[in-house]
């Protein structure tokens, strides 16, 4: 019961929102802004309760037209599982919604006419949240796979690009399909703000993954997965081929032969608390 109050507290409506609610409003579309709010409002809560469960650390629940955002002090640290998990909660919920919605109309608790607004409301709800575009739920799912066969640093970047191609499409398909509805291009303008800033903050959200390891804040590891450098390997790019779910043993070589192992605890180390952040990788083997 306290969680859930905990998680109503955190709740937020994003300015867009706002805006396309006061469209409704002056639209004479009423019924489709309360079905929207409520639609939204479960899928995001879907969201928070599964992140409340892993006992993340929830900072602020935002609900957008499309969906919502979950803002959390996890920094990618968490298990590739329970990222899946906490990602999904959010599009299930539209499942659910719509079955009870069709029993209210069978028992004729609310009309045929609002079963329909509120079913096409749901679905273009669940479709649009599952573009492979960032921040989008389609588009974290992409940066799950993307992470768990590349490093981390490479799966982000590559999905922020392959965001912003969908993205293009996107605004291509509406150009020519629905160039007057005007909702969508605001949910566009927000996923274009949104590529720009995570894009412009990556070196900030590939440091924060980097100090979560450092403290010791990850609650999984999967195996041991080594990584061969050559000793003039500078620390910041060693660091770039790191994997999420794994600890890695840093194997130093010298013109193909081994010299010695370092532990990525040592290189975290070396980096935030002695500040050696231009050391290469042969110098900081020697010291030790």
């Amino acid at each position: 019961m306290i969680k859930s109050i905990h998680l109503l507290q955190k709740i937020r409506i994003h300015p867009t929102l706002w805006l396309i609610l006061g469209l409704s409003v002056l639209t004479a579309h009423f019924l489709q802004a309360i079905l929207l709010i409520g639609i939204v409002l479960i899928h995001e809560l879907g969201h928070a309760i599964a992140a409340s469960y892993y006992n993340w650390r929830i900072k602020s629940v935002t609900l957008l037209p499309f969906g919502g955002m979950l803002e959390t002090d996890e920094n990618g640290n968490r298990p590739l599982r329970e990222e899946f998990i906490v990602t999904i909660s959010g599009p299930l919920q539209h499942f659910w919604m719509v079955g009870a919605a069709l029993i209210l109309a069978k028992i004729e608790y609310i009309t045929e006419e609002t079963f329909s607004v509120f079913f096409f409301l749901n679905l273009g709800v669940l479709l649009f949240n599952l573009f492979p575009i960032w921040p989008l739920d389609g588009g974290k799912l992409l940066f799950l796979y993307l992470s768990r066969i590349r490093p981390f640093l490479l799966g982000y970047t590559q999905t922020l690009q392959l965001s912003m191609i969908f993205c293009v499409l996107l605004f291509v398909g509406t150009l020519v399909m629905m160039p007057n509805n005007l909702s969508l291009w605001i949910m566009i303008a927000f996923l274009v703000f949104s590529l720009w800033t995570a894009w412009k903050q990556k070196p900030y959200t590939f440091i924060r993954f980097l100090l979560e390891r450092h403290y010791g804040r990850r609650s999984n590891v999967n195996g041991l997965n080594p990584i061969v450098v050559d000793e003039n390997e500078k620390i910041y790019k060693v660091f770039e081929k790191f994997n999420r779910d794994s600890k890695h043993p840093i194997i130093v070589t010298k013109n193909g032969r081994e010299r010695g192992t370092l532990d990525e605890t040592e290189l975290l180390h070396a980096y935030f608390s002695e500040k050696m952040t231009t050391i290469k990788i042969g110098e900081l083997l020697y010291s030790y």
